[in-house]
């Protein structure tokens, strides 16, 4: 049964929770409809959540099998009976850990049931949710049994049959959700041993942890916060824009929304798109992360939205304190307890091909999985271990607020069903109406710790976490008592923030997001006096966020944002930095320092951007990202009153030269001419694609909003730079002022991963040309870009 305090809400939102009486019998048979238009874009019609499933299963399946596999593969713990136990799972996001570590912290999840406990609990998904999923299995199967797999990437596979189960997706979701908390511990969390006598789990190079709040104050200058922020997984570019623009500033009257996620281009979370409709109730188009039956970005013709990873915690980490060396601690009432010791079995592929087991374990408390973090000063000493309790791993609601926020009927009515849903894992959204409202809100997933319980609570090594990171480090001795996760009356369920306490806004500006915090929605609105878990108040801006506010402030000065104009800002590959640098012609003096005659006279000719034939971007990319920070870079430091405009007025002095120098030498040493163009040096490099030149480049420091890196080429990486994350699922949805619907979006790596097919390169090609593809919405424009129609239908 749903909780007292989140039925009301519940109900505005959609169908009950898993448990209570839903007045939709599950189908006893599947029937869909699947309508590919240019592009490989599926847009699947049904009449039931299970059949609308099983076409959406089916067409991610034809679009992105091998990818599809390898998560369900990774959801059932078997990574290691298949592909070796040393083999790497890298995400391109926060797990990077050994195909050992993954499925011995899946099978533990398994033998816990923990998915089939959520399943059957208040915090588990609603009944149209489980159809839907059972569905998109049931089109999976469908698709293995009639098709044969031509992509090389797994055409062969032994791990591939038309035998996924619903339980093996939702453990999927699972995972997903666990992305920016439990997934960033896991290989410390299956490595975790016991301090002993002899092997007290410092390492030498650790110096002497603080035992007092005074002592953790001292020893938080000295951390470096960079260090710490990297094994947090705090330092990448994960992440992405959005903007919304609301009737005041609009031409139309109405609302518009740009969102760009930058997400990798190659593996889980990549996006397909889909379209998905049950006529006369439900119409939503955008992108689904692969194994999301749902629309996870996208609009309808009430309301478009898009997210951006937030910078709030998910998770807490209490230290236990211990009475020696071992797996025993000390709990408030003077008690000694002992952290429980999971023993896994993993199958394993031998050298020789047979499969042998392999047992590895783990250590629990109330709270959770305990984990060996000398890196994060959470190691597993002989005076405390920590354990980490993940907000995410108590729900499984994503499916739901994903399906609810596509019924919404304007923004606030959006948020409404979001915060009803209670499953929003860890981004921000923003959102525009067609009535001409614009909205900005963290409303994830968030641990109910306030700054005053963080305080009281705070450990000196809590401390040190807190003050440099950011991170409430609790005492586990009182998690049961004053140290225990809070409640709010409006929360979805007990243990995080509701909604009232968790920043929003809804404007008829407009509003952004780009991976900050939530405190600068725009230049003007402030939003203050949130818990510090959620994110920083009055901190610097990144030069990618500075940049999204800055085309909307300078577009503002000569009219309203167009559709035209704000879907131009994707591509107007501006580089913010460049601009305040070359502030007072700072730039070239400190290039003109270094005696680079050649080199600095391309950096002065060079247009500021990072457009295909722009000379010079390279030069400048690789001097800010090797340039100081902070004071040592900039004459003005950051001033809260004005975070659009600083830091500015870049220092000229020996240690900012000798950075030019470097990026100008790192360049020469790649053998790369310093006038050669910037679509010469950075082109695709996913799977199968042709080297197309790209726009646009680094993110935060570059202050590119067309953001894009290389992780790992898979194609093309003998080029300077090949594109394999960053800017993915692109939309421009435009709310007209006759009230209809204009969707213009770009799947940047294209929809299809199979390199012989005629979609898997074909929007990237486009993304290289600035073109756009314009979404067929409405069924004369579907039936008008119509390729192939798929009956589908099932017993």
């Amino acid at each position: 049964m749903l909780l007292p305090f989140a039925a009301a809400a519940q109900a505005e939102a959609g169908p009950p929770a898993s448990g209570a009486v839903s007045d939709r019998a599950a189908p006893s048979s599947y029937d869909a409809t699947v309508r590919i238009t240019e592009h490989g874009i599926p847009h699947v019609v049904a009449d039931d959540w299970g059949s609308l499933g099983y076409g959406s299963g089916y067409a991610a399946a034809a679009a992105s099998v091998c990818t599809l596999a390898d998560t369900l593969l990774t959801a059932r713990g078997e990574r290691s009976k298949y592909l070796g136990p040393d083999g790497r799972y890298d995400d391109r996001v926060s797990l990077d850990a050994t195909n050992l570590e993954v499925d011995a912290f899946v099978t533990d999840l398994r033998n816990r049931q923990v998915v089939e406990k959520l399943l059957d609990s208040p915090a588990g998904p609603s009944d149209r949710a489980k159809e839907m999923v059972e569905g998109y299995v049931s089109g999976i199967n469908k698709w293995l049994t009639d098709n044969t797999i031509t992509d090389p990437a797994c055409a062969d596979a032994p791990w591939i049959a038309p035998t996924a189960t619903p339980l093996d997706l939702w453990y999927g979701v699972y995972l997903a959700n666990l992305l920016a908390s439990s997934a960033v511990f896991l290989s410390d969390i299956v490595g975790a041993d016991p301090a002993t006598l002899d092997d007290p789990g410092l390492p030498l190079s650790l110096p002497g942890l603080p035992t007092t709040r005074s002592e953790a104050r001292t020893y938080a200058k000295k951390v470096d916060r960079d260090a710490l922020l990297r094994a947090l997984g705090r330092d990448t570019d994960f992440g992405s824009n959005a903007t919304a623009i609301g009737a005041t500033d609009s031409s139309t009257g109405r609302g518009l929304l740009l969102g760009n996620p930058h997400f990798p281009w190659v593996g889980r979370y990549k996006f397909t798109q889909q379209h998905l409709t049950i006529p006369g109730e439900y119409d939503v188009a955008g992108a689904s992360l692969i194994g999301s039956p749902a629309v996870n970005i996208g609009w309808n013709k009430d309301v478009a939205w898009s997210h951006t990873v937030s910078t709030a915690y998910r998770f807490t980490p209490y230290e236990y304190f211990t009475p020696g060396p071992g797996t025993k601690y000390l709990t408030a009432s003077g008690l000694v307890k002992q952290a429980e010791r999971r023993v896994v079995e993993v199958e394993v592929r031998e050298d020789d091909g047979s499969i042998g087991v392999v047992e590895e374990d783990l250590y629990r408390t109330p709270q959770g999985y305990v984990t060996d973090s000398p890196s994060m000063f959470m190691g597993w000493t002989a005076a405390s271990f920590w354990a980490i309790r993940d907000a995410n791993a108590e729900h499984l609601r994503t499916i739901d607020t994903f399906l609810a926020m596509g019924e919404a009927t304007d923004v606030r009515d959006l948020l409404r069903r979001q915060d009803a849903g209670g499953g929003m894992p860890w981004v921000n959204t923003t959102a525009a109406d067609r009535n001409g409202d614009a909205l900005y809100a963290d409303h994830s997933v968030v641990p109910h710790v306030t700054n005053q319980m963080a305080l009281k609570c705070a450990t000196p090594v809590g401390l040190v976490l807190r003050l440099v990171a950011g991170l409430p480090g609790l005492n586990g001795t009182l998690a049961d008592g004053p140290c225990k996760w809070g409640t709010d009356p409006d929360a979805q369920r007990p243990g995080i923030l509701g909604d009232r306490n968790l920043p929003d806004v809804v404007t008829r500006t407009w509003v952004m997001n780009a991976n900050d915090s939530f405190w600068t929605p725009n230049d003007k609105i402030r939003l203050e006096g949130y818990p510090d878990i959620i994110g920083c108040e009055k901190c610097a801006r990144t030069m990618r966020t500075r940049m999204v506010q800055q085309y909307v402030v300078d577009r503002l000065k000569v009219g309203k944002e167009t559709p035209e104009t704000l879907r131009g800002h994707q591509h107007e590959n501006r580089l913010r930095a460049a601009e305040v640098m070359r502030d007072r012609g700072k730039l070239n003096q400190v290039c003109n320092k270094t005696g680079e005659t050649a080199a600095c006279a391309v950096l002065r000719a060079w247009d500021g951007r990072s457009e295909v034939e722009s000379v010079g971007t390279h030069l400048f990319e690789a001097f800010v990202t090797r340039a100081p920070t902070g004071t040592g870079l900039w004459s003005i430091p950051f001033q809260p009153r004005d975070p659009l405009n600083t830091p500015r007025l870049m220092k000229t002095g020996p240690k900012v030269v000798a950075a030019m120098q470097a990026a100008i030498d790192a360049v020469r040493a790649r053998g790369v001419r310093f006038d050669a163009t910037w679509g010469s040096l950075q082109v695709a490099g996913d799977r199968g694609a042709p080297s197309l030149p790209l726009g646009g480049g680094e993110g935060d420091l570059a202050g590119n909003a067309n953001a894009l890196a290389s992780r790992s080429p898979q194609d093309n990486s003998d080029r300077y730079k090949p594109i394999t994350y960053g800017s993915s699922h692109i939309q421009a949805v435009s709310y007209l002022a006759d009230g209809t619907v204009q969707p213009h979006t770009i799947l940047t790596y294209s929809q299809y991963e199979d390199p012989a097919s005629p979609w898997s390169s074909d929007q990237t090609a486009l993304f290289s040309q600035e073109q756009w593809v314009e979404f067929p919405w409405t069924p004369a424009q579907v039936q008008q870009q119509l390729v192939e129609e798929i009956s589908l239908s099932a017993p």
